[in-house]
């Protein structure tokens, strides 16, 4: 039954979302207003408030996320008022969640569903950023790789490349590779760029395709 309860509220909170012409999400506040069991419109605004100004102390612009318009409802019988509405952005959302009543079975849904959502933006990020460490490294393989065939066609032999790549390393951190492996606690059968950060990985990718291309205009280079 529970998981009824949160499905169909999930369904209701995401079926109430709209965009703007150049593809931005917003919700309007009268509908939130329902969604979150308020049934008055002047105890919901007090919530609202509380939500800009919660906005305006994370040091984000109250304007961008909290955008007032003017639409008309029918009232019946033909007859129209112009009301004041606010398109919201999700975080404007998540934050009137947050400043909502906890004893309402909708805000305690609201407040968990977003923390949820959080959680899942920040997992989605770490991923991302471990994929582009992992296909950093896999570059930088690929790179040393091309360096240790170049040094071959060079020197008819690779014993070079060690020496060269703790070069590289020494220019990057002013200390050898031995000693980074040091502070790094890498144990010596590994190599230390598995435990080199991105952008270490990128720079000693971008080194090494410079020492590749300065290679054949100086050979004794490599000695």
């Amino acid at each position: 039954m529970q998981n009824d309860l949160v499905h169909t509220m999930t369904e209701s909170f995401e079926g109430h979302a709209q965009e703007t012409e150049n593809g931005i999400e917003y919700w309007l506040a009268r509908d939130v207003q329902h969604l979150l069991g308020y049934k008055e419109w002047r105890n919901f605004s007090h919530v609202v408030s509380k939500a800009k100004t919660a906005c305006d102390v994370s040091g984000h612009l109250t304007t961008d996320h909290f955008v007032g318009i003017n639409k008309m409802v029918d009232l019946g019988l033909g007859s129209q008022r112009d009301i004041n509405d606010i398109m919201l952005t999700r975080y404007a959302c998540y934050l009137i969640a947050q400043n909502g009543d906890p004893a309402k079975q909708e805000i305690a849904f609201a407040q968990t569903y977003f923390a949820m959502q959080t959680r899942k933006a920040e997992l989605i990020k770490q991923r991302l950023l471990e994929a582009e460490r992992v296909s950093a490294r896999k570059k930088l393989t690929t790179t040393e790789k091309d360096l240790s065939n170049t040094i071959f066609e060079q020197t008819g032999g690779n014993q070079n490349f060690a020496t060269i790549r703790s070069k590289g390393d020494q220019a990057l951190f002013s200390k050898n590779t031995q000693a980074m492996k040091a502070q790094w606690k890498v144990p010596n059968n590994r190599p230390l760029a598995d435990f080199a950060p991105t952008i270490i990985l990128k720079a000693k990718d971008f080194a090494t395709e410079i020492t590749i291309h300065n290679a054949p205009k100086n050979p004794d280079g490599l000695e």
